[in-house]
Formats: C-alpha cells, sequence, structure tokens
C-alpha cells in the first residue's frame, strides 16, 4: 500500500468516527461558542471595569458614557451571540425563536449586575492591598497580579452560570486556569474581600461556599473528598463551606460537602482536613524534628527532617 493509500485510509476511518458519541458535533448547523471571542469578551469587560489599565483609554473632561456605552454595546453583542449558540447546542429541540429570546434575557439580566460586579471587585482589590505587605499600590495589584485577575475571571464567569449559561462559565475560567494555574470552578460562591496570597496552585470547586475576608495561599485545595460517582453526584454539595474571617495557608486541602470551617479559623499549611472545624480554631499539623549534623565537609551543613 502506497503513501496516497495509506492517507485515504486514515481519512476514511477519521470521517467513519465523527459519528462516535464521544465527538457530538455531527449536526452542520450548529456551532459551539467560540472560544477566542469569549477570551476577547474577558479582555473587553476588563478594559470597561478598569479603564486606562489595560488600553489606552482617555476620557474628554468628566463624560466617559461615550466610552462605556460603545464598549458594552458591542460587547452585549458578541455575549449574545456566544449565549445563543450555548443555548442552541444545548436545546437543539427548542426553536430558534425561543432561545434567541432566552439569549437575550440571560445577557440583559447580565449587564445589569455588571455594576455590583465591579463593585465585589474593588473589594477584592482592597483585601489584596491590606492583606499582603509587598503590594506597593492598588494600581500593581489590578495590573499585575494573577490572584487579582482569576478573581475576575470567576465573577464574571459565575454570572452566567447562575443563569445556567452552558460551556462558556468553563472556558472562561480554564481561560482564567491556564494563565495563572488558579482552578475556580464558576459555581463556586465566593463573598466580598476575597484573596488569594500567590495563588498558584489554588484549586475551588464548584459547590465550594466561601464566606467574606477570607485569605487562601498558594496550593490550597477547596475539593470533594470523592468523585466516583460522576455525573451521580451533579448538582450535590460536595465542596467544603468557609466561614467569614477565614485563613488557610499554603498546601491545605480542605475536603467533603459536609466539611464547615467556622469562622475566624486559621488552618495551617500542608493541613489535611475532611471534618467541620468550629469557629475561632488554630489548625495545624505537629512541626517536625529538625535536627542539624556536621559539617562533614568546611562550610557544608546537613539537614534532616
Amino acid at each position: 500500500m502506497n503513501d496516497s493509500q495509506n492517507m485515504q485510509e486514515t481519512v476514511s476511518r477519521i470521517v467513519d468516527q465523527y459519528q462516535a458519541e464521544e465527538i457530538f458535533f455531527t449536526k452542520p448547523d450548529m456551532k459551539f461558542p467560540n472560544r477566542d471571542t469569549i477570551i476577547q469578551i474577558i479582555k473587553d469587560l476588563r478594559r470597561v471595569l478598569f479603564p486606562g489599565y489595560f488600553g489606552d483609554e482617555f476620557f474628554t473632561g468628566n463624560h466617559p458614557e461615550y466610552f462605556v456605552g460603545n464598549s458594552l454595546t458591542y460587547i452585549r453583542q458578541l455575549l449574545c451571540e456566544q449565549v445563543f449558540a450555548a443555548l442552541a447546542y444545548k436545546n437543539e429541540e427548542q426553536d430558534e425563536d425561543s432561545v434567541c429570546a432566552r439569549a437575550e434575557q440571560i445577557c440583559r439580566k447580565f449587564f445589569e449586575k455588571l455594576p455590583d460586579v465591579q463593585k465585589l471587585l474593588f473589594k477584592d482589590v482592597e483585601a489584596a492591598y491590606e492583606g499582603d505587605p509587598a503590594a506597593q499600590s492598588k494600581e500593581e495589584i489590578i495590573l499585575s497580579y494573577p490572584g487579582f485577575f482569576a478573581i475576575f475571571v470567576y465573577r464574571i464567569a459565575h454570572e452566567l452560570y447562575v443563569q445556567k449559561v452552558p460551556m462558556i462559565p468553563r472556558i472562561m475560567t480554564e481561560y482564567a486556569h491556564s494563565l495563572t494555574g488558579i482552578d475556580i470552578n464558576a459555581g463556586a460562591v465566593i463573598g466580598e474581600y476575597f484573596f488569594m496570597d500567590h495563588g498558584t496552585g489554588i484549586v475551588i470547586g464548584e459547590t465550594t461556599v466561601i464566606g467574606s475576608h477570607v485569605k487562601l495561599y498558594q496550593g490550597v485545595t477547596l475539593g470533594a473528598l470523592s468523585t466516583r460517582m460522576g455525573q451521580h453526584l451533579s448538582g450535590v454539595k460536595r465542596h467544603p463551606t468557609i466561614r467569614d474571617h477565614v485563613t488557610i495557608y499554603s498546601n491545605a486541602s480542605v475536603l467533603g460537602g459536609n466539611t464547615v470551617i467556622g469562622e475566624n479559623t486559621v488552618i495551617g499549611g500542608s493541613a489535611f482536613i475532611t471534618e467541620s472545624v468550629p469557629a475561632d480554631t488554630r489548625v495545624s499539623i505537629k512541626s517536625p524534628e529538625l535536627s542539624l549534623k556536621g559539617p562533614k565537609k568546611e562550610d557544608v551543613w546537613y539537614w534532616e527532617i
């Protein structure tokens, strides 16, 4: 068999498998939401909510309404198109007019909530500034902190998640995940003044509930005890609840839908928690014994833990 025949056989086998249920997307008139467009929506919303930080917006006098109005009109058109595509694919049995009306309703409510989202983000900036002595300014946090970017994307995606928009919230949060190493599911409920210090490796599961003034350090996992039942657990509370004014230090894991961490509690680094902790508690693992031996060679010390 020559190269041309080999290629033809490969093409035929791939095309035959287009009907496999693992692919699903075999309807020529249907479209997925476009990932690049959704990412562009995130970037454009960031320019509107924090003008001058991520673009060259300059307002004439004290009247920024023109910039905000034009920008939101454009973003709304993009978002409605993507929401329509997501709804149409998820609900293929519905007629186009019904899906279009639902998409318009979702977008209307989303943009009504946008000022509230902006206020929450201002509080997140405040939490980061007050909680990080290395922060030189609030502007630095907005411009450069990966944790703040992750919470920004989450708060946008969450408003679509609560309206049961398919695909798009996950596309948004996975975009932030890919850039920051912080994985926040759009379904989590997160209160005011939330701060992730350093942030890398933080995982916050879908049914997590987090109160106000909570601070997480790098590597923290707020996860489920087990997901072996797969889709049977969909909609079940399987991630922990973190009350107000809780601090969880690096690499700690808090797991389980019945696990509640009480107010004003501090969870030490590398702790593994699967049961509730009462308020005003300090949780830590016993420090390993540290011994010093040597030096065996000049200016060399050996550490044992």
